[in-house]
């Protein structure tokens, strides 16, 4: 091949390999900018935030909220647990970035107890605690010596006493403080005995007692709604006032990013659309109006 065709061929395949270069970076460059208008974590991936939750209604309401926080460059990954023991333990262990299943009181109670140091950061919702029908189903004929099942929990079993004064069923030493146990009952017309239950296997025990004081989410796990209670706390109430249930991180994670991202996607419209629309009146939206 002559001098000048050599010349000529290589000229242009470098222009060639430029041309290609060229779009190559243009392609790079155009998904360099998608990608930087995603936030993540730094490296180009999404940022992984773990959170326990009771399945219902908690673990659904974190499902709601998925699609916004992976428009926020956050995979939320949700951890179910079916007591209120574990999703602490596993928090203030670091396996979890935060839980959502309880409210301040079971909170402090937790931290007392186990000398933990978890905060709460936003309230999201309250569940109305509800008393249902067992073996009776009148609150007007109150049976003799009638079992009615309560949380064994410090704080749901004042709460459940609370509950059953508000009925007229019994009175306490104190009706305006969540501190009551059963020991504090001064009026018992009927007789009643409490039972003291694990919250998550009352809606099992149904059938062996008169009455049962239930937690709204383990209520809804059951299929029981709100409106099939004899009685259940008003909006107005002090347990509304009180129990809000809240994110909860270890101390110092409040301002962490992706928290914030969360605990705002917890308080958006879309949240309380979809409290509203599926669990109507067995778990209430509070934000705004109690603060942890």
């Amino acid at each position: 091949m002559p001098r000048t065709s050599i010349l000529r061929w290589t000229a242009a395949l470098f222009a060639s390999a430029a041309l290609v270069a060229g779009c190559g970076a243009a392609e790079n460059t155009a998904g360099n900018t998608a990608a930087s208008t995603a936030p993540t974590d730094g490296a180009g991936k999404a940022t992984v935030l773990k959170v326990g939750a009771s399945p219902v209604p908690h673990a659904e309401i974190l499902n709601a909220v998925k699609p916004i926080l992976a428009k926020e460059g956050i995979d939320l990954q949700v951890v179910e647990f079916q007591d209120y023991v574990q999703p602490n333990r596993a928090l203030a262990e670091g396996s979890l970035d935060a839980n959502f299943f309880q409210h301040v009181p079971y909170l402090e109670e937790y931290n007392k107890q186990n000398h933990t140091d978890l905060v709460p950061t936003v309230s999201v919702h309250f569940e109305p605690l509800g008393l249902y029908p067992g073996r009776s189903d009148s609150l007007a004929h109150i049976p003799d010596g009638a079992k009615i099942a309560v949380p064994n929990d410090t704080t749901n079993e004042a709460r459940a006493l609370l509950l059953l004064q508000s009925a007229g069923v019994i009175q306490l030493k104190q009706p305006l403080t969540i501190d009551e146990t059963k020991q504090d009952i001064t009026a018992n017309p009927h007789h009643v005995q409490i039972v003291e239950l694990d919250a998550a296997s009352i809606p099992r025990h149904l059938k062996d007692v008169d009455y049962a004081v239930i937690n709204g989410n383990y209520a809804v796990q059951a299929g029981l709604t709100i409106d099939k209670a004899l009685a259940k706390e008003s909006a107005d109430s002090l347990a509304a006032k009180t129990y809000a249930n809240v994110v909860v991180v270890r101390k110092g994670d409040e301002n962490n990013p992706a928290i914030q991202k969360l605990d705002a996607a917890l308080q958006s419209d879309t949240v309380r659309q979809f409290i509203e629309d599926h669990y109507h009146g067995s778990v209430v939206p509070v934000f705004g109006a109690v603060k942890p």
